[in-house]
């Protein structure tokens, strides 16, 4: 399937959301800082969004990453068998095959849980060469606490107050709403790392900040 293709998809489901919460092209487009002739373009497939307009379009409007991988062709699991998701044990949930999109940049987001778990985003990412998170240079900013692993290759994770690099197997955590991007700087190595999104954790509530650095 082509690129255009996987962005209609992508594009589709969020006007989906979009619509099914009831808000306006013009609302949402506020919301996140852009123009609606920008989001139409994301919601047609023309315009493939970067991981951090992803991010920002999906907190507006209240769900998460994975609500992206339902109820589209292109993005359902497929397994050797031609089957989906399973319940082989009444419990114990089985995917066959592994669903993924590929965002702006051509950055791949799999997600690697089989079902969504509420309050959890576990995904995995694939940064080619000379890719960001935002192709604007832009932070982003969202609700809960973000874990994450490098497997190959290299990633500059960039804040406010500085920038921290990390290569296999090392790993980091931080609040969410701290303003932060992923970049990767190689000319020609991709980089790959899992990520855990714990989105119903809040700043100051009631656990402390265990963030590394």
């Amino acid at each position: 399937m082509s690129e255009r293709q996987t962005a209609a998809s992508i594009g589709g489901r969020l006007r989906q959301l979009r619509t099914g919460s009831g808000r306006s092209l013009r609302s949402v487009a506020e919301a996140v800082g852009i123009s609606s002739s920008a989001l139409s373009q994301i919601e047609t497939g023309i315009m493939q969004p970067s991981v951090n307009r992803l991010v920002e379009l999906v907190s507006v409007l209240g769900v998460p990453v994975s609500a992206i991988f339902e109820d589209s062709d292109v993005l359902r699991p497929v397994s050797v068998d031609g089957g989906e998701v399973s319940e082989p044990i009444p419990g114990v949930v089985v995917q066959g095959g592994q669903a993924e999109m590929t965002l702006g940049q051509g950055v791949i987001y799999r997600r690697l849980t089989p079902t969504r778990i509420d309050g959890v985003d576990f995904f995995e990412t694939v940064y080619p060469p000379l890719t960001t998170s935002s192709v604007d240079g832009a932070m982003l900013v969202h609700e809960g606490y973000e874990v994450g692993r490098v497997l190959s290759g290299t990633l500059l994770f960039e804040f406010s107050e500085g920038s921290v690099q990390l290569g296999p197997g090392e790993a980091l955590s931080f609040w969410a709403t701290r303003p932060h991007r992923v970049v990767n700087e190689s000319p020609d190595v991709s980089a790959c790392a899992i990520w855990l999104t714990l989105r119903n954790w809040r700043e100051g509530a009631d656990r402390e900040d265990t963030e590394v650095g």
